[in-house]
């Protein structure tokens, strides 16, 4: 199991071991999914990109089944203002990018962004790694089960603007989807969630979970979102 020590550099596992049974589609989804089905944009294959990872956190709550997210804060140079997973780039002390290093990383930044207790987490599983070309960063997205839930919140307000979750049950609402549209034409899904258009990398990874997971439901996708400019 994860400890908290393990965001200072002790060992990180992955453990399946007492997972709800709601989660075994998600857990299978890791074991199965092919890069090309979660994006088009993968890792360049010079190596180059800089290492990063998030962290896809599940939680039951109130309503059921929920994820954790946070909204950037609105003066970051990178993705402002957007919702997304807790994550960010690898710290030399998070040791290899290609072992344990994605999942310390994962859990570091975050207790960081989010004040998230690492002890109460279980992680289960990785997904294959993503590329996000705007930014340069290999995503690594690690899956996780918030087995003894913690208080979070902002903890950095240059950094986040919010931490919030989201009921599973809203984001497969199919009231709640629509195609984001931004200004170069780039379309992609999004939600309208917690009073929060996600949309970009994290919606399309929630996307592409909810449909192997075997989770999404019918939706219009002729139902469009405009982004403006500063998207």
């Amino acid at each position: 199991m994860t400890k908290a020590s393990d965001t200072q550099g002790g060992p990180v596992t992955l453990s399946k071991e007492g997972l709800p049974h709601w989660l075994d589609p998600v857990v299978r989804v890791a074991e199965t999914v092919e890069p090309r089905q979660l994006s088009r944009f993968l890792p360049p294959e010079n190596g180059s990109g800089r290492q990063s990872a998030v962290l896809i956190l599940f939680g039951d709550g109130e309503r059921g089944p929920e994820l954790l997210l946070m909204e950037r804060a609105g003066s970051l140079r990178s993705h402002a203002g957007q919702p997304s997973f807790p994550g960010g780039a690898l710290d030399p002390q998070d040791g290899d990018p290609q072992g344990e290093g994605p999942l310390r990383a994962a859990l570091r930044e975050a207790e960081e962004e989010t004040g998230l207790d690492p002890a109460g987490v279980q992680l289960f599983g990785v997904l294959p790694r993503l590329y996000i070309p705007v930014s340069g960063f290999v995503v690594t997205p690690v899956l996780g089960w918030w087995r003894e839930p913690s208080p979070v919140g902002v903890v950095d307000p240059n950094e986040t603007a919010r931490v919030f979750t989201v009921p599973v049950a809203d984001l497969t609402d199919p009231a709640n989807r629509a195609t984001a549209v931004h200004p170069r034409g780039h379309h992609g899904p999004a939600f309208l969630v917690e009073s929060a258009l996600v949309w970009g990398f994290t919606a399309g990874v929630i996307d592409r979970l909810l449909h192997f997971a075997g989770w999404e439901r019918p939706w219009d996708r002729r139902k469009q979102v405009p982004l403006d400019w500063h998207a």
